[in-house]
Order: structure tokens, then C-alpha cells, then sequence
């Protein structure tokens, strides 16, 4: 890593509610990390408007003007790597990345997953979590490796199911935490205090369990 803060690239696709926290975290005082670049696979999202306010580069890397994953990958790659950053961050970023991405940045790409992982990877996990029954749901920061979501687990919020619970208004509890444990995981990084070891997660030197730190609401 870079001396002084930690230059942060973010990726997204949509509104960017999680680049928002990143930002807001970013912009305190003594903050141990700085959003250097924010990229987008699509021109329209919302979250290029809301780094430009706060006044971070943007670009497009259009995946629509690529004729493979692999050729829009390595055109990410190059913009990417063009800022030199310490950490790369997917939030919202609603791409399939190929392994040779995944391994180019490995150590260093982190991704936020709606569920406590290694249940519900994929989509719909709020609707999934309900259906289960199951009395708990939550969020999970974590190391980005070649399995879609299956990367070791940071830090995981832990959020009560309530009766009555839709997907939408559990989905809204859960962004809450999002918002609290994501800035964590990268200040944690920023500080050296965080690293991926094979498949684990290192904390001050503490290898975490599976789940990864949890927090509790």
C-alpha cells in the first residue's frame, strides 16, 4: 500500500446509497482513506452525480461497447489501474467480474452482500431469508475471490427479522447497516489492520471465524 491515505477506487452501477457512506466517511476528519475515482458500467447512474458533488473524478466504462466480459474487464482493468489505488470497492457494481479481474486485484477488491454469508448468495436474499422463516437476516462485507459471493466474510451486521417483515422493509434495515459496516471494513484496511491470508480474513493479526466480525443490532 501507498504511504499516507488509502487511495480507494469505488465501482457501481446504480444510485450508489453505499458510495455515499464511503464518501461521507471519507470526508471526516483524520479519515484513513480517500475515494480517488469512481467508475460506472452505465452512464446513467445516479452515483456518478453524487461523486461528482462531492467532488471526486468519474469515468464510464460502458459495458454495452464490449463484445465479452473479458475484453470489458480488461478495458476496467486500464481505467482502473490508471488512479494506481490501494483498494478497490464494488458497491452496487452489478457485473459478473471474470477470474482474471478477480485475481489482478486480489487482496485488495472488496464487495458488500445483502446476507449473512454463506446463506443467500446471489439475488433476491431479503424475499429468501423470509421465506426461510429464518429469525435473522443482516449484511456482509467481504474479500473478493473467483466464487460469486463466496470470498472470506470481513464483518457481517446482524439484523433481527420482525413479524410483518415484506422484502422492502427489511431491505431498508438492512441498507442502515450497510451504510455503518462497510466505511468500517475499509477503514480497517486503510489502517493495515486488515488483510486476506488464503482463504481467511486477518484482523489485528487474528485470524476472524468463517462469519467474519459480527455486529449486532
Amino acid at each position: 500500500m501507498s504511504q499516507g491515505v488509502c487511495k480507494v477506487v469505488v465501482l457501481i452501477s446504480g444510485s450508489g446509497s453505499n458510495l455515499q457512506a464511503l464518501l461521507d466517511a471519507s470526508a471526516e476528519a483524520g479519515a484513513s482513506f480517500s475515494v480517488c475515482t469512481v467508475i460506472s458500467n452505465k452512464p446513467e447512474a445516479f452515483g456518478l452525480i453524487r461523486a461528482a458533488e462531492a467532488g471526486v473524478p468519474t469515468s464510464v466504462v460502458n459495458h454495452r461497447n464490449f463484445s465479452s466480459r473479458e475484453s470489458f474487464d480488461q478495458a476496467l482493468i486500464a481505467e482502473i489501474d490508471q488512479q494506481q489505488p490501494d483498494l478497490v470497492i464494488l458497491a452496487g457494481f452489478m457485473r459478473i467480474l471474470t477470474p482474471e479481474f478477480v485475481r489482478h486485484y486480489r487482496g485488495r477488491l472488496l464487495n458488500i452482500h445483502p446476507s449473512l454469508l454463506p446463506k443467500y448468495q446471489g439475488l433476491h436474499t431479503h424475499q429468501r431469508a423470509l421465506e426461510a422463516g429464518d429469525s435473522e437476516h443482516g449484511v456482509t462485507v467481504h474479500f473478493v475471490t473467483e466464487e460469486l459471493d463466496g470470498g472470506p466474510a470481513i464483518v457481517q451486521a446482524i439484523v433481527p427479522i420482525k413479524e410483518g417483515d415484506t422484502p422492502e422493509s427489511l431491505a431498508k434495515r438492512v441498507q442502515v447497516q450497510e451504510h455503518v459496516i462497510y466505511p468500517m471494513a475499509v477503514t480497517w484496511f486503510a489502517q493495515k489492520r486488515l488483510k486476506m491470508l488464503e482463504d481467511r480474513t486477518q484482523l489485528d493479526g487474528e485470524l476472524l471465524p468463517s462469519c467474519g466480525a459480527q455486529v449486532s443490532n
